[in-house]
């Protein structure tokens, strides 16, 4: 069972007030991170006459966009630690507004790369992380409902732009297509403006004293129990060089800790996670295509979409709301290695759906499961390491999960142009997920297991401490008496010695 994660902020969250505020925000900036790039494609068919490039030129732009806002994923961790959230955000939505302006000036396929992929992906980038960051500052109960609530921005963002973009286009063009789109995302700096930084009470200084008698009176009872067998006499220039190493790694930690590569549970869920994605995006865009092939009209298969984005709309929440109750919370990695396998289940039998009644079921449960792993993708993530290094956890996954991402797409592709069939792209996707949910489960019960473990031998060395402790201050009592007794009880003591080996004598006949 996944034990409880205390609060290590220093501070107990508010669970509420202000908080939903935030939550409004987040899902607002987070809806934009992750539906921008997939309603911006209604473009391409016109960019690509304009142009006159291939449809493989035109699909750099998102991918460009993507691997942007996952690769910006350290720089916005580092940002936040160094500025907070509130000013990352808002400076990041300025970005996205600038590279979508700029975007309608363009004149080659190169200027949009750098104005709509690299610019506005990386103003995305730093409105992701810190969206998902400041949610662990403002709650600790109530932080899976919290994270199911702002991740429900993406699908509810998603059934808007899709249609907005086709109004914009229809009526404006793509050029003031591109300037509207650069207001609308300005609203990021509003979202942002929302992420009041938190004013935590500082704890108490009681506390962290006792912590530190607790360290020193340990340190100096090991260097009693040590005195005799281990003499610890360093050198000067080593202990300099030591401190010299230490002050450098954490300078670096200070903005992004690389000890959690240390972390057993950080590491099984970056794995976990990297081998997850290899499958996750793929069915969705090759889900209208795969209709259109077995025979669906256009305007059917497109409604397909909008059914996995109105059920994992309503999934995100329910989620969150689940994963919150008192029988899910202490188990939640493995209720989130359940909905990825179950993810996976699902596009193992979509090859089965042969009529468009059958896709519309699969699109309901691939919607809930999608919904199902996305609310739950960050709070997983904070529960193994805790609210107070989320901030560099998130940004070493998503760079990590970068690449994955950028090639889960191109060999589903790879795999329908050399079989002529986009089965075999599905039973791809649900092998690798199912795969995926099963490591995390297996991983995450062994480290379980291990962390009960190294938690009963601390406390047997607590205990060997204490008792160490114990004889130690009853021989330094008995000297103390002793020396405050001085030369008068002296013949008392030597006849007191005197009758102990008589009886111990008597005893030995």
């Amino acid at each position: 069972m996944s034990p409880p994660v205390p609060s290590d902020l220093g501070y107990v969250p508010p669970d509420g007030g202000w908080g939903w505020a935030v939550v409004f925000g987040a899902s607002v900036s987070v809806g934009f991170a992750y539906t921008f790039p997939k309603a911006f494609t209604i473009y391409f068919k016109e960019l690509q006459a304009v142009y006159s490039i291939s449809y493989s030129q035109i699909a750099w732009i998102t991918s460009i966009m993507c691997a942007t806002t996952y690769g910006g994923g350290p720089i916005s961790s580092i940002l936040v630690n160094r500025y907070g959230s509130r000013p990352v955000v808002i400076f990041g939505g300025l970005l996205c507004g600038i590279g979508m302006i700029s975007a309608a000036f363009c004149t080659s396929i190169l200027q949009l790369y750098i104005c709509v992929g690299f610019i506005t992906g990386f103003g995305l980038a730093l409105n992701l992380q810190p969206s998902v960051i400041i949610i662990g500052k403002y709650f600790l109960k109530r932080r899976p409902i919290a994270n199911g609530l702002a991740m429900a921005g993406s699908p509810v963002m998603l059934c808007t732009l899709a249609p907005l973009n086709q109004f914009l286009f229809d009526n404006f063009g793509w050029r003031g297509s591109f300037l509207i789109l650069g207001a609308i995302l300005l609203n990021c700096c509003v979202a942002g403006a929302l992420f009041r930084p938190i004013r935590a009470v500082p704890a108490s200084v009681k506390p962290q004293v006792t912590e530190e008698g607790k360290d020193a009176l340990k340190k100096e009872v090991t260097e009693e129990a040590m005195e005799m067998s281990s003499p610890t006499n360093v050198p000067m220039e080593n202990k300099t060089e030591e401190e010299g190493g230490k002050d450098c790694c954490e300078k670096i930690n200070q903005y992004l800790d690389f000890s959690l590569f240390k972390h057993r549970g950080f590491l099984i869920y970056l794995i976990g996670n990297v081998l997850m994605f290899l499958g996750f995006f793929a069915p969705i865009v090759f889900l209208a295509p795969y209709a259109k092939h077995i025979g669906i009209d256009e305007y059917s298969a497109a409604f397909l979409l909008s059914i996995l984005a109105i059920v994992d709309m309503i999934a995100r929440p329910t989620t969150g709301i689940i994963a919150n109750s008192k029988w899910v919370r202490p188990r939640i990695q493995y209720f989130f290695s359940f909905s990825i396998a179950f993810n996976g289940t699902c596009h193992l039998l979509c090859p089965l759906a042969s009529g468009y009644t059958g896709l519309v079921v699969y699109s309901i449960f691939f919607g809930l499961a999608f919904g199902m792993v996305c609310a739950m993708l960050f709070e997983t993530l904070m529960d193994l390491v805790g609210a107070a290094r989320f901030t560099s956890a998130v940004g070493l996954v998503t760079i990590a999960e970068c690449c994955t991402i950028l090639l889960g797409p191109p060999i589903g592709g790879t795999l329908i142009d050399t079989f002529g069939d986009y089965k075999y792209m599905f039973i791809k996707c649900g092998a690798v997920m199912v795969l995926a949910g099963t490591f995390l489960f297996i991983m995450n019960y062994y480290n379980y297991r291990m962390l009960a473990k190294e938690e009963k031998e601390r406390k047997a060395k607590e205990e060997d401490l204490k008792s160490v402790r114990t004889e130690n201050e009853g021989r330094n009592n008995w000297n103390r008496e002793t020396a405050q007794d001085g030369p008068e009880l002296e013949p008392l003591r030597e006849e007191q010695e005197g009758l102990k080996k008589e009886v111990n004598g008597t005893n030995e006949l």
